[in-house]
């Protein structure tokens, strides 16, 4: 008999909140002047899941570069979090209806605790996610297993009793290697394809069906 599901894990950008034209502006305005190797839109997109500074040393030539990067792809993000950032729709009902089932519910993302605390206040998510899982609570990231491991050990259920629910092959890779059930949204910057390379348990193609997959399970 398969354990009672307990908690439900969520990746942030792409997953619950449509914040993907921010990242792709503040990547362009990071780079605007910089005299060296830049990322189109979509080679940017890739890269949506993982660190930011993981992202920028693969074009910046040094530290220096990387933190002059990232540091006016902050700016830009902070200056113009709100008129970008919403939630997708059906996010907020179906998260009420996984809270009403007494379920526990974190977030595990790869960009920094204050910014995904305040994408989760401006959408009205945040009292949904007492704890999250930012880039800074753990030393190895996305596709590593350590962000979904903490968020058990946080959260005190077993991998065996958790979904991890999120857009790009990276939470698929984490979340598989933690020996969590993983599924994949279908409604982010990723295509199928692109996901389906790290094997996701089950797919969902609005999030407003995932009450009823958890059903299924």
């Amino acid at each position: 008999m398969p354990a009672p599901l307990r908690a439900v894990l969520f990746d942030l950008d792409g997953t619950l909140i449509d914040s993907i034209a921010l990242i792709v502006d503040a990547m362009h305005h990071a780079f605007e002047g910089f005299d060296g190797p830049r990322p189109s839109a979509a080679e940017w997109t890739l890269g949506i899941g993982t660190p930011l500074w993981l992202q920028l040393a693969q074009y910046a030539r040094n530290e220096v570069e990387t933190n002059q990067l990232r540091d006016r792809y902050r700016a830009f993000q902070m200056l113009n979090h709100d008129r970008y950032i919403k939630a997708y729709p059906g996010v907020a009902e179906t998260l009420a209806a996984l809270e009403g089932r007494g379920l526990a519910m974190a977030i595990v993302t790869s960009k920094l605790d204050q910014l995904a605390r305040r994408n989760l206040e401006y959408t009205g998510l945040a009292r949904h996610f007492p704890f999250v899982v930012g880039v800074e609570s753990t030393t190895k990231h996305k596709p590593e297993p350590e962000p979904v491991l903490f968020a058990l050990e946080k959260l005190a259920v077993p991998a065996a009793e958790t979904v991890f629910v999120g857009d790009s092959p990276h939470d698929v890779s984490a979340g598989n290697s933690a020996g969590v059930t993983t599924v994949a949204a279908l409604w982010g910057p990723f295509t199928r394809e692109q996901i389906g390379v790290a094997q996701p348990r089950h797919w969902l193609s609005d999030i407003r069906a995932l009450p009823g997959l958890l059903d299924a399970l």
